[in-house]
């Protein structure tokens, strides 16, 4: 691996993990059409954790408030104050809960992650999904604006939101664009809604990225020499997440996040032509 791609797979990385156009479904079409070499494990861990920093850094306020109110609603459990507490959660609390609530059907994805994974091989079923992509972000944007936040969502709309987060495991489904676009669905506030989808994939990614660490260092060891190339595609992947996030943010406010929906549908389209061609 040179470092040019270092840097253009930190991008992809950046852009593709934020934006609602799919990573996995562009690294897939990357592959196919261009021969893109294939990132190694522990790169793409790498690259998994400067997102997992630039969501972070991002909501660095609220994630510190929530990890502060789990440690408040855990001692609340063993005081008299716990029955009370439960029925007036902190807002950081409450946020805790329902985050925790929006992961759980990702256990049943875990299920067939294999299978869902080998999908990622058929260029055609990707570029489908790319269409499919775009057609949810048109309509979302269409929807009522809701004015349901972390006080007023229910148990029924965080586990909606988690099962669009399930579903955008298959390849060209961009996981921010399902659970934000299910978020707008279910009522919530533009800006709630790209909060909540962003704080409900840090333990996705973090629980992912765990799991891909154990993988790599039970199956071998290190390269050492790789490690400059490593540092810059993280930094260029954690940059660029930072203003991707921020970008999601502004056009959702305003009523835009939808026209990420032509890039989907042109580049699904393209792909499916190219491939007519080239057979």
């Amino acid at each position: 691996m040179t470092m040019l791609m270092a840097v253009f797979m930190g991008f992809v990385q950046g852009v593709a993990e934020f934006l609602p156009i799919s990573s996995s479904g562009h690294l897939s079409l990357l592959q196919h059409f261009f021969g893109l070499e294939e990132v190694d494990n522990l790169f793409n861990i790498l690259l998994h954790f400067a997102t997992l920093v630039a969501v972070c850094a991002v909501y660095r306020k609220d994630i510190a408030d929530m990890i502060l109110e789990f440690f408040r609603g855990v001692a609340a459990l063993f005081t008299r104050r716990g029955e009370r507490e439960a029925s007036e959660a902190p807002v950081g609390r409450r946020l805790v809960f329902m985050v925790i609530l929006g992961t759980l059907p990702l256990a049943v994805a875990l299920l067939v992650d294999d299978a869902v994974e080998s999908l990622g091989n058929n260029p055609v079923f990707v570029a489908v999904m790319l269409l499919v992509t775009g057609c949810i972000l048109f309509f979302s944007d269409r929807m009522a604006r809701g004015r349901k936040t972390v006080r007023t969502m229910t148990v029924g709309d965080a586990l909606m939101v988690g099962v669009a987060q399930a579903v955008a495991t298959i390849p060209g489904l961009s996981r921010s664009g399902c659970t934000i676009s299910m978020g707008m669905m279910r009522g919530f506030d533009r800006s709630f809604a790209v909060r909540y989808s962003f704080l409900l994939s840090l333990p996705a990614v973090l629980g992912a990225t765990l799991l891909k660490v154990v993988k790599t260092v039970t199956g071998g060891g290190v390269d050492l020499s790789l490690l400059p190339k490593y540092i810059v595609g993280m930094v260029v992947a954690g940059v660029v997440g930072y203003f991707s996030i921020r970008l999601v943010q502004l056009l959702a406010s305003k009523g835009k996040f939808g026209k990420f929906a032509y890039y989907c549908w042109i580049a699904g389209a393209v792909a499916l032509v190219a491939m007519l061609v080239l057979r």
